[in-house]
């Protein structure tokens, strides 16, 4: 108050009054005089009272009422200027406390006036305000009445008026109250009176009270009555009230000044008989209301709860609960049930909102609630409240989760509330996280069933800030968030824990730091809390008791709806905080029930969180076996059981850990999730936080623990993470997930303490176990439990040391367990038990394994009966073992490798590419690493697996390499030959010693021979298998091993093994291939498998079985070729060597090129073996291929012929192998003859079938390549340097046969281009080459031969001009059409001239030498070759090249010149008699041949080739005729014809104008009529008749000559200008050029022998000669000039006897 009372504020103040007072006088001037004198004398007044009196302030209270009237006058005159004024000037009295209470009375009633007058209403409770707070004067009758004031304006119509109004209100009910507070402050000290009676209920007792306290009494009284809508009993002239208003004002005073209340017994009264009733009243339609229900058809429908009015009620109950608990016990009984019974499910969702939002204002406070259980729940028959309150809260959450919540009715089930970005799609399918991109954030949230409900930040921890119960203004109910109320009842929850512990504790900690200290950490022992209660009961007080049974029955009361709650919550929550808060909630349950020593209910905390700690599905039964007590009970809410909240069925939670379930679970994997790992991480806690107080539950602990996987060397660990939405593999997983898994390993590894006896109860009571796990997984692919298996791994593990005792039943189990269906469990089984395996053979046994072999077979056993299993999985990991101890131990295997070296061997083809890969990495490592090391009884099964690898067909790769492996295997046999030798003929008389003791005979394979060479022969066998492989590239590289091995380790062998080599390997090798080549597909194979391509000569299976074919035949004949001296001396070479032949023969008739080519080359090749040298001086020298023919063998364009064949393969050096002592035996010749004679046969069979034409073609006619025939031709000069001494005429016919055959195989077209010489080149095909080449070598050998061998030449010849006649008339193959053949594919126009002509010249070389021959002369040779020559020579320009005929003609010259004289010698024999009339008809065919000349023939061509012809009529004038005597008559006469005809009709048609003369083969026709002249006027002429024959031709050509000349005359003239036709004038002039030569014979001719008759008929002509001057044709004209000279030699001068004749 200084600041008003100094001097200078009094000051101030008087002068604002007096400022005041003129103001109002001046304003009231005009209209209102009695105003404004009344303010003068206001003025006056004022000045008075601050002159007269030193205490101004109090003297100006004195005087107020005065003082005030100027201003109160002012107020009536109701003008707002006024007014104004006087009101500030009021409120300036006020607030100086100058105003009396009479004043205050005054003022009162001339405001209520205004307020009447609705003036200035925002002024007037202003006015009110500051009068009512500035003191305490106005009371009773005048302060009611200002209440009243303020509660009209109120409800006026003005929004700000109402508000403003309010604000007073409640500041006036405040300061009423705030004066008790004040009055009983001021009057604390004096004696209290005595307290009332209880019972007191006269409402109007207020005598007692104090004047401050009497007010108060009263505005609450009539606030209660306002409330219940009766009519107040102080505040007179209210006109109207609203009930949420009343209960505001209410609920602030007893919020606010519960004090005067509790000191009071009338106020404590007014709240017994007046609050509560009210309140329950009230709620009255709250109760009964159920949400949905239709309304009633009782006559007074059900009122609907009104939400202003509610969430105030609840207010006022809350205010009520939290202060007035101790006063309202009972009351407060009713209030709480209220409450819960709000939360129930049928109750409008804001209704529920605003309860449990009261609920939680409760639960933040302990005392209360220790309050409430020691007031109710440790009562006998009363309300068990405090139980009911956690109850409900269950109930509630659990109602949330059943009933898919929503705000209201309007809103989508689905809406995500205020938080949730409002995507209610992605709510159904992936609830939790909101749009699957980038940036989503996951919100939190709990779900359950599908029902998803987020967490949202309602309040923060221990304090209760309510939304709902703060919404004053709101009138109509609002929505509220999907998730608001759950996450209110999750803070109630967790703050009900905290706070009951948290005080609990706090009073525990109180009461023991009395009687024993310990730290925070140390876990006690299990039983310390009992002892400990046993120690201080004696210290402990009443109190401690007393306390002691409130805790108890506080936990007792909530634990059941906590947990059942809680274990809801965690199931349902997605969030780690929250679920971080709930498992801490659970934990500082169990933990302080543990200290509390309630058993029961720390056991279910447990339970719960190990629950947690396990996937979903994993039902209570895994926990209830293990604690019976806790499944017989089941803790029931209101009639509802717990065990109804089973874990969700669908949790989307983040996996970070998988394992499998336990024995007793059917269920499938376990996914172990971020929460199992919190729930896990939790547990730990309890562990190492609380150990002291978990006593016999830890047994739960070991049952969750066996949720978890068994991992590797049987400790635990976390399962490979699963892709969820944002998986992560929490760090907690990894740090987490070890510590458990020590707590469980250090029980096992005890087990090493244990007896013998006890160690088998052990393993067998963990057998059982895992049975029971094997049975549960059968039938489902769910994650079994593997707790048992992973168990005794470490039981064995531990005890290794005397692993013996265990090992059988411990296998034996585990090899159980790899054969279950169940691959997770499988997987387990065989990885604890190749653990022990590996374990066993590492650990360092006393004695050590190398010198224990028993134990080592022992343990390896159990990995060879894995092999009995045929799930890959598994086979897998025994591989992986086998890998890893041949890594680790493969050097000290010793009697284990068999076993080792099984398990590869037992991989079959079928069983999947990895499992054989990994199979083979042991293989190739043993091969490369351990051979040496091993014994070498071992070395046999090494080649069986490793060719068992080869045959494998899933990777061609393996089976590839696997050849290679028996390669490096047989080099490694060769370099260690002696020391393996030794060693297996050690084992071998060992094993033979046995076998004589037992009886039986020794069985192993190839037995008589020695075992060293039985190894190899296994070897052998082996790759001969893999020679038959379905593929190629096996096929291939086997063979090629195969005889790369024999021949480069061959000789190590016994020379008795050989036998077994060559027959029980090498043909029966060749058996099954030719039979698989026979009979392979024919179909195209596209592609290689992959993307390889193949080439197409390898399209086929039969192509790709044809390599291999040639490849083993050609191996088979080169180890006969090099190994012929070893192969001799054994007894049955002949049998072998035509079983070779025969497989030689069978390939080369093959109907595949490449087969059959081969064969033929293997043929050479074994035709070249040299018979054993002799010569003993020279052992060291490698024999010599002594064939004296070379063997054309270059030639052949496309194919490979041209290999040489002798391989460089020393022969000397295994020769010299043999020098010393072992000399090749020498065989017998007429053995090696044998040989031959049967190669001859063989050849021969191969030839005729090859050559045979097949009786019809179609596309697939097989014909033999030119290649294979030329080779097969190609063999025969070497095959008869072998058998040439007993070689005859027969087998002369057969190879005839079939070099015919050959040369008459047409070439296939696709081959033509690389062996066909085009017609220009004359050259030779190599086959035709080769064939000409054998009987070359015939004809050399029979020229040196005995006289009997020369018998065969005719045979020759007959043989060459076959081949000649090909020249005009190809061979005939078969019904192939010479010249348009129907089958396309082959070419028959093979150029047979050049082949044909070569054998002409061999023929006319061969005549030249043996023509004398008594067999050529005898056999009609020379007759043949005319015979054979006259085709061409009649062909003449019709033969298919002109060089056949001139060759022809030169040849038939060359062969007459030599043979004719040889005719004649033997004229009388008659041997030649009928080569004359064939010679006769050659000549007449050749020189009046058929055939016109081509059209291009040139001039100069023309008269070379009548050059020809001259030469053949010159032959005859010299070598024919000038022996007329020696020659048949017949012979002679047909010769004159010829040329008799000659001389006429060798002109030719056809010839153009120009060409004539040339044309008409001048010369021909001159030396024919010279030669016939000649020959008709010799004087040698022997008998008339020749001479007879000549005249008789030359008169006929004369009288011929007349005729075509008097022909020509006539019809010149008759032509008139027509010239005439081509061939008459042609005619005429031969006949005139006939003339001319005619008379130049005549004149050489010696006189005496021409007819004087001949000469008067050429005179005769010379008349018509001259008629023929006048014909028009220039040519004849010519003609006839030359004609007409010759007869100026007639022109004799007449002499006289001609003339007497005359006359």
């Amino acid at each position: 108050m200084s600041g008003t009372s100094s001097p200078e504020a009094v000051k101030k103040l008087l002068e604002n009054m007096q400022g005041d007072l003129r103001g109002l006088s001046l304003e009231c001037r005009k209209k209102f005089p009695p105003v404004k004198e009344a303010a003068e004398s206001g003025i006056i007044k004022v000045k008075t009272i601050a002159a007269r009196n030193t205490d101004i302030l109090a003297a100006l209270k004195e005087n107020s009422s005065e003082v005030v009237q100027p201003f109160l006058m002012g107020c009536g005159t109701k003008e707002p200027k006024i007014t104004q004024l006087c009101l500030a000037a009021i409120q300036r009295l006020m607030s100086h406390e100058v105003v009396s209470e009479a004043a205050a009375g005054n003022i009162i009633n001339m405001l209520w006036q205004l307020m009447e007058n609705s003036l200035e209403e925002l002024k007037l409770l202003q006015t009110v305000l500051v009068l009512l707070t500035t003191n305490t004067v106005v009371h009773d009758e005048a302060l009611s009445k200002a209440i009243v004031l303020c509660f009209r304006l109120h409800f006026t119509k003005d929004n700000i008026t109402n508000n403003t109004a309010a604000a007073t209100v409640r500041q006036v009910v405040t300061v009423v109250f705030e004066r008790v507070v004040a009055e009983d402050e001021r009057y604390k000290d004096t004696i209290e009176q005595p307290a009332a009676v209880q019972g007191n209920s006269n409402r109007r007792s207020v005598s007692t009270l104090k004047p401050c306290a009497k007010d108060a009494y009263m505005l609450f009284q009539d606030l209660c009555q306002l409330v219940n809508a009766d009519a107040p009993y102080w505040l007179v002239g209210m006109t109207e009230m609203t009930r949420t208003f009343g209960l505001e004002l209410l609920e602030s005073v007893l919020n606010d000044f519960p004090q005067v209340f509790l000191q009071h017994q009338e106020f404590s009264f007014l709240l017994k008989e007046r609050v509560c009733p009210l309140v329950i009243k009230l709620f009255s339609p709250n109760i009964k209301f159920r949400q949905g229900s239709s309304t009633s058809s009782s006559p007074a429908p059900v009122e609907k709860p009104y939400f202003p009015i509610c969430m105030r009620l609840l207010r006022v109950v809350s205010v009520l609960i939290k202060q007035f608990y101790s006063l309202l016990v009972t009351e407060c009984e009713i209030f709480l049930s209220l409450l819960v019974k709000f939360l129930d499910a049928d109750k409008p969702q804001w209704l529920r909102a605003v309860a449990v939002e009261s609920i939680h204002r409760l639960c933040v406070q302990p005392q209360l609630l220790r309050s409430f259980c020691q007031s109710y729940d440790m009562k006998q028959h009363s309300t068990k409240v405090f139980r009911d309150i956690v109850n409900a809260l269950g109930s509630f959450i659990q109602s949330l989760f059943l009933v898919p919540s929503t705000g209201n009715t309007s809103v989508t089930p689905n809406q995500t509330g205020s938080n949730a970005s409002g995507s209610t799609g992605s709510a159904q399918t992936n609830p939790g996280v909101l749009g699957m991109g980038g940036g989503a954030t996951v919100l939190p949230a709990f779900e359950y069933r599908g029902t998803w409900i987020p967490i949202l930040n309602v309040t923060v921890q221990g304090s209760a800030k309510a939304t709902y119960l703060e919404m004053l203004d709101k009138v109509e109910p609002p929505t509220i968030p999907e998730g608001y109320a759950m996450s209110v009842a999750f803070h109630c929850l967790l703050d009900l824990v905290r706070g009951i512990t948290t005080m609990i504790e706090g009073e525990l900690g109180e009461a023991e730091t009395v009687n024993q200290t310990m730290t925070e950490t140390t876990s006690l022992p299990a039983q310390a809390s009992e002892r400990q209660d046993l120690q201080s009961v004696s210290d402990q007080s009443d109190k401690e008791l007393v306390n002691r049974a409130v805790w108890e029955e506080m936990v007792n009361a909530c634990w059941c709806g906590l947990l059942a709650a809680l274990s809801l919550l965690l199931d349902a929550s997605t969030d780690e905080a929250a679920t971080e808060n709930i498992l801490k909630a659970e934990l500082t349950m169990a933990a302080l029930c543990g200290r509390l020593g309630l058993v029961t209910s720390r056991d279910a905390f447990i339970t719960a969180i190990c629950k947690g700690s396990l996937p979903p599905h994993y039902a209570l039964t895994v926990l209830n076996s293990t604690t019976a007590a806790l499944s017989s009970k089941s803790y029931s809410i209101q009639g509802q059981n717990v065990q109804m909240i089973s874990p969700s069925s669908e949790s989307h939670q983040q996996v970070v850990a998988v394992g499998q379930p336990l024995a007793l679970q059917p269920q499938g994997t376990v996914m172990l999730t971020s929460k199992n790992i919190q729930c896990m991480r939790t547990l730990l806690n309890l562990a190492h936080c609380h150990g002291a107080v978990l006593g016999t539950s830890w047994q739960l602990h070991l049952v969750w623990i066996l949720g978890l996987k068994p991992g590797v060397g049987g400790a635990l660990k976390p399962g490979r993470a699963v892709e969820g939405p944002s998986t992560v593999l929490t760090t907690a997983v990894m740090t987490d997930l070890p510590v458990i898994s020590n707590i469980l390993s250090r029980l096992f590894e005890s087990s090493q303490y244990l007896d013998d006896v006890s160690l088998h109860h052990l393993i067998n009571a963990l057998c059982s176990l895992s049975l029971e796990a094997m049975d549960m997984a059968y039938g489902n692919n769910k994650e079994p439990s593997l707790f048992a298996v992973a168990k005794l791994l470490e039981t064995g593990l531990v005890n290794m040391h005397r692993i013996e005792i265990l090992w059988r039943p411990l296998t034996g189990h585990l090899l159980e367990v790899c054969q279950h269906p169940n691959s997770r469990m499988r997987e387990w089984g065989a990885e604890a038990l190749t653990s022990l395996i590996k374990a066993g053979l590492t650990f360092s046994h006393d004695p050590p394994l190398s010198q224990n072999q028993r134990l080592q077979l022992l343990l390896l056993n159990p990995l060879k009966e894995l092999s009995n299993i045929s799930h890959p999985d598994i086979r897998i990991k025994q591989l992986e073992c086998v890998l890893q101890i041949l890594q680790s131990q493969g050097d000290s295997l010793g009697p284990g490798w068999p076993l080792v070296l099984g398990v590869m061997g037992a991989i079959r083809s079928d069983q999947g590419e990895s499992l054989i890969r990994t199979a083979f990495q042991c293989l190739q490592l043993v091969v490369t690493d351990f051979l040496p090391t091993m014994p070498c009884t071992c070395l046999q099964i090494v080649v069986e697996v490793a060719g068992s690898f080869g045959l494998h067909n899933q990777e061609l790769n393996i089976s590839l390499t696997s050849i290679g492996l028996l390669w490096n295997i047989s080099d490694y046999f060769f370099q260690r030959g002696e020391i393996i030798e030794k060693e297996l003929n050690k084992e071998e008389a060992v094993l033979q010693k046995q076998a004589e003791e037992k009886g039986v005979v020794l069985n192993r394979p190839f037995h008589p021979a020695p075992p060293f060479d039985c190894l190899w022969l296994c070897l052998y066998a082996k790759l001969g298998e893999l020679c038959v492989d379905p593929r190629p590239a096996v096929r291939k590289s086997a063979g090629q091993t195969l005889f790369s091995t024999i021949g480069a380790h061959g000789t190590l062998l016994q020379h008795s093994t050989w036998h077994t080599v060559i027959w029980k390997v090498l043909f029966h090798l060749l058996d099954r291939v030719r039979e698989s080549s026979t009979t392979a597909d024919k179909e195209k194979i596209e592609s290689g498998g992959g993307n390889i391509l193949i080439h197409h000569s390898r399209d086929t299976a039969e192509k790709q079985w044809a390599e291999t074919w040639v490849l083993t035949l050609a191996g088979v004949a080169r180890i006969f070729n090099t190994r012929r001296y070893l192969l001799q001396p054994l007894g049955d070479f002949s049998q072998a060597w035509d079983v070779l032949l025969d497989h030689i023969q069978s390939a080369a008739l093959s109907k595949n090129n490449e087969v059959s080519l081969a064969a033929l080359k293997s043929f050479q090749e074994i035709l070249q073996i040299v018979s054993p040298v002799r010569d003993s001086e020279k052992p060291d020298t490698p024999p010599a291929i002594n064939v004296s023919v070379p063997v054309v063998v270059g030639t052949t364009t496309a194919t490979s012929l041209g290999r040489s064949f002798m391989r460089t393969d020393s022969i000397g050096e295994r020769m010299g192998r043999y020098n010393g002592s072992e000399l090749p035996v020498v065989t017998d010749e007429i053995e090696d003859l044998n040989l031959w004679w049967a190669a001859w046969n063989s050849w021969y069979r191969i030839g005729s079938e090859s050559t045979k034409p097949p009786i019809n073609f179609d596309k697939l006619t097989f014909i033999p390549s030119q290649p294979f025939l030329t080779a097969l031709i190609q063999i025969f000069p070497a095959l008869y340097q072998h058998i040439k001494t007993g070689f005859s005429m027969d087998d002369l016919q057969k190879l005839g046969v079939i070099l015919h055959g050959a040369v008459s195989v047409p070439i296939s077209s696709d081959a033509s281009p690389f062996i066909l010489p085009s017609y220009t080149e004359a050259v030779l095909t190599s086959l035709q080459e080769a064939v000409l080449t054998a009987l070359d070598v015939l004809q050399k050998a029979i020229c040196v031969g005995s006289e009997n061998m020369q018998i065969m030449y005719p045979a020759i010849f007959d043989q060459l001009l076959a081949f000649v006649e090909f020249s005009c008339k190809p061979p005939q193959y078969g019904q192939l059409e010479t010249k348009h053949i129907a089958n396309a594919k082959y070419n028959q126009q093979l150029n047979y001239v050049p082949f044909a002509e070569r054998s002409l010249e061999v023929v006319v070389d061969l005549y030249q030498k043996t023509a004398c021959h008594k067999a050529v002369v005898n056999e009609k040779v020379l007759q043949n070759i005319i015979k054979t020559l006259r085709i061409p020579l009649s062909l003449k320009y019709s033969c298919p090249s002109e060089s056949t005929w001139k060759l022809a003609v030169s040849s038939l010259l060359k062969v007459l010149s030599i043979g004719l004289p040889v005719a004649r010698q033997h004229a009388s024999s008659g041997k030649f008699d009928s080569m004359w009339p064939e010679l006769a008809n050659t000549f007449e065919d050749f020189l009046f041949t058929k055939s016109t000349p081509p059209d291009n023939l040139s001039i100069q061509e023309f008269q070379k080739n009548e050059s020809i012809d001259v030469e053949v009529v010159q032959l005859i004038s010299t070598e024919i005729l000038p022996y007329a005597n020696f020659i048949p008559k017949e012979f002679v006469g047909q010769i004159m014809t010829m040329l008799n005809k000659g001389s006429i009709h060798s002109q030719s048609s056809s010839f153009t104008e120009a060409e004539i003369d040339i044309r008409m083969r001048e010369e021909f026709s001159k030396v024919c009529f010279e030669t016939l002249l000649q020959f008709s006027f010799s004087n040698k002429v022997t008998t008339p008749q020749e001479g007879y024959i000549s005249r008789m031709a030359l008169s006929v050509l004369l009288k011929r000559s007349q005729d075509v000349l008097h022909r020509y005359i006539e019809d010149e003239r008759l032509s008139g200008k027509c010239p005439l036709p081509r061939q008459q004038v042609t005619e005429i002039i031969f006949v005139l050029k006939a003339v001319s030569t005619l008379i130049d014979s005549l004149k050489k001719t010696q006189p005496e022998n021409v007819d004087a008759n001949t000469w008067a008929q050429v005179i005769a002509l010379y008349p018509t000669l001259v008629e023929c001057i006048t014909c028009s044709s220039s040519e004849v004209c010519s003609a006839l000039k030359e004609a007409l000279v010759p007869f100026k030699d007639f022109m004799h001068p007449p002499a006289s006897k001609v003339q007497n004749g005359e006359s």
